[in-house]
């Protein structure tokens, strides 16, 4: 049916009106993309969440001052090898210079255009090759799919692969696209949001809603994964609304509202979800789902406490059915249960397994709870018995290679 969400192919240009690009710069790394562009033919009303880190890197200091404020916005430019965090004035030059550069190509103003970095921090961005590079970008934006994958694959850092989703909805009438791109593989706890996301829509709506519905989503998607702890200085979510989909404009909460927020939570949590799975490292998506807690913020703190747990990931890299390990993320998680109410169970591909019940374990077979922990995305189900609150976070799995891959990051 028409009113019916579906899913789609492709991410930032899948809704009507946007263009993107990406390009080889060598910002800092040599053969292989790293910058992006993503471009709206009419202005956007742009909402926005970023870092809980109090070190704010320059990117993040110049979009919240554009996304907070009255301005429209037409572009969005993102580098990646380099972060601009703890750069001092010259990072929040690069800013400018960045922006008037795309300002300059594009015929827009500066002032709409908002900007992201990724990577190192504390480096200098070589604003000679970003100038150049936003120059190529401008020459080359399309709105073909392949156009935003290839901005999608530019914005990795360590990612293995490039993340994107997009979905279709009826709203009054008229069919709006959702589609988004989105990196990050380490230095991923969010808290307002994850490392860089970005998503496009031709939907119809106030500012003020669009902000709205961004804020509330992001609790429970991109503020329910983990990769290793740590939030990041440049964490960034931003959503650009074109109207392009010609829908009656959403300035109230009702259906067409309700619509557009299931939309939008499904690529968000679908970007949440490949960010998670593709942790540094990480061979498994590591999912806990939570239920029959005694509220949502208690289901969300005892998911995401087991999500975060290293001995509990490194269990799961193992193949290792240790439910003590999550018991105990689950004790010190901060919420009142009882356990020996509670029951847990495994779950993936290859079957579901009840493994704790009434306070101790189950007679369970090691070796099929192995099998269940083998397979590429591995489900924890905690059924507290409390309540009717439910919540889900994602990670993944510990292995040898984080600790590779981290040690000579710089380098």
């Amino acid at each position: 049916m028409m009113d019916q969400m579906e899913w789609i192919q492709g991410g930032v240009t899948a809704a009507t009106g946007f263009l993107a690009a990406g390009a080889a710069a060598g910002v800092k790394y040599q053969g292989r993309k790293d910058m992006a562009l993503i471009y709206s033919e009419t202005p956007c009303v742009a909402a926005g969440v970023f870092t809980g880190n109090l070190v704010k890197a320059a990117p993040v200091l110049w979009d919240r001052e554009i996304v907070t404020g009255d301005k429209t916005v037409h572009a969005v430019v993102v580098n990646s090898g380099i972060a601009n965090a703890c750069t001092g004035q010259q990072g929040r030059d690069c800013c400018r210079e960045t922006a008037d550069a795309v300002g300059l190509a594009l015929d827009i103003p500066a002032d709409g255009v908002l900007v992201a970095s990724t990577g190192v921090i504390g480096m200098q961005l070589p604003m000679d090759k970003v100038r150049a590079g936003v120059s190529v970008l401008a020459g080359e934006l399309s709105d073909t799919l392949q156009a935003g994958t290839d901005a999608a694959c530019a914005i990795m850092t360590t990612d293995t692969l490039c993340k994107e989703a997009a979905v279709t909805v009826t709203i009054g009438g008229r069919l709006v696209t959702v589609g988004g791109m989105c990196k990050g593989s380490g230095m991923i706890h969010p808290n307002m949001c994850t490392m860089l996301g970005f998503v496009t829509t031709d939907v119809c709506i106030t500012k003020e809603l669009l902000q709205e519905a961004l804020r509330s989503d992001v609790q429970d998607t991109f503020n329910m994964i983990s990769v290793d702890g740590d939030t990041s200085t440049n964490d960034t979510l931003l959503v650009l609304a074109n109207g392009g989909a010609g829908n009656p404009v959403i300035s109230e909460k009702g259906e067409d509202y309700e619509r557009f927020c299931t939309a939008l939570h499904a690529v968000n949590e679908t970007l949440a979800r490949k960010m998670a799975g593709d942790g540094e490292g990480a061979t498994a998506l590591f999912e806990t789902k939570v239920i029959h807690a005694a509220s949502k913020e208690e289901a969300r703190r005892l998911a995401k406490s087991v999500i975060c747990s290293s001995l509990t990931k490194a269990a799961v890299f193992g193949h290792d059915a240790n439910w003590g390990r999550i018991l105990c993320a689950l004790g010190y998680s901060g919420a009142s249960f009882d356990p020996e109410r509670m029951e847990l169970y495994f779950e993936s591909s290859e079957g579901k397994m009840l493994i704790y019940q009434d306070g101790q374990a189950v007679d369970y077979s090691e070796e099929a709870a192995a099998r269940i922990l083998s397979a590429p995305e591995v489900t924890v189900i905690a059924d507290m018995k409390m309540g009717d609150a439910c919540a889900s976070a994602w990670g993944c799995d510990l292995s040898y290679d984080y600790v590779k891959i981290n040690a000579d990051y710089r380098s």
